[in-house]
This record gives C-alpha cells, sequence and structure tokens, in this order.
C-alpha cells in the first residue's frame, strides 16, 4: 500500500506539473516573439513515419521555445544554461537519421528550418549571457 501510495502522489504531481506547464506555456506564448512562428513539423515520409516520434521532437522544440521567452524575461544564468541544455537537445534530435530510424525524424524542410532556429538561440543565448556578466 505503501508503494502504491507514493507512486499515486507522484502521478497526481506529474499530472498538476504538466497542467501547470500548459497554463505557463500558453501566457507565454501569447506574449512570445517567436519570429518564426510554425505549425508542427511533419515526419520524413508522411503515413510511414513514427507520429510518435514527430510529436516528442515538436514537444522538445516547444520547450527550448518556452525556456526561451522565460530567459529573455528574467535572464538569469541558471535560465540561460537550462536554455543552452534545451537547445542542444533539440539540435541532436535535428540531425538525420540512419537506417532503419529514417522514419523517426522530421521532414527535411523542417529539419532545415529548426537548425536555423538553433542556431539563432544560440546566438541570443551568447547576447543574454554578456548582459548577465
Amino acid at each position: 500500500m505503501l508503494v502504491r501510495s507514493k507512486h499515486e502522489s507522484r502521478s497526481q504531481l506529474a499530472v498538476q506539473a504538466s497542467a501547470g506547464m500548459n497554463q505557463r506555456a500558453g501566457s507565454i506564448s501569447a506574449r512570445a516573439d517567436l519570429a518564426n512562428l510554425r505549425g508542427p513539423a511533419t515526419g520524413a515520409s508522411g503515413e510511414s513515419s513514427s507520429k510518435q516520434a514527430v510529436e516528442e521532437i515538436n514537444a522538445y522544440i516547444a520547450v527550448r521555445d518556452v525556456l526561451l521567452v522565460e530567459a529573455e524575461e528574467v535572464t538569469t544564468r541558471a535560465r540561460l544554461d537550462r536554455l543552452a541544455i534545451a537547445n542542444e537537445f533539440v539540435e541532436t534530435c535535428l540531425r538525420p537519421a540512419r537506417s532503419p530510424y529514417e522514419a523517426q525524424c522530421l521532414a527535411d524542410k523542417d529539419a532545415i528550418r529548426e537548425r536555423k532556429r538553433c542556431a539563432s538561440v544560440k546566438v541570443r543565448i551568447a547576447k543574454l549571457r554578456l548582459a548577465v556578466v
């Protein structure tokens, strides 16, 4: 019973945290000046692509974008570090996939666009770091 209650309380905390993040992300994205407004990226080969993998990559991109907005609102070294880690992770997700995982990546045009966004986020992080020092 004790193990089950711990698991249930962790699940409840996860649900609450997720709901809070969704509300905050909605309010931040409404104010955000994300120069490259975009729809969700699509898979590399249509129906044969792994929809879950593409959704997961899009989620990482969204987290990175939220962290960027937060770092621009209140710039601290810790927020910039989190943003840099998230951006590097997104870059890793955007690398061309090897066989047999080609279906689990973004379409080429989407991946190219997001790689450019990663580069622009790196530049923005560097500028923000100068303001913190």
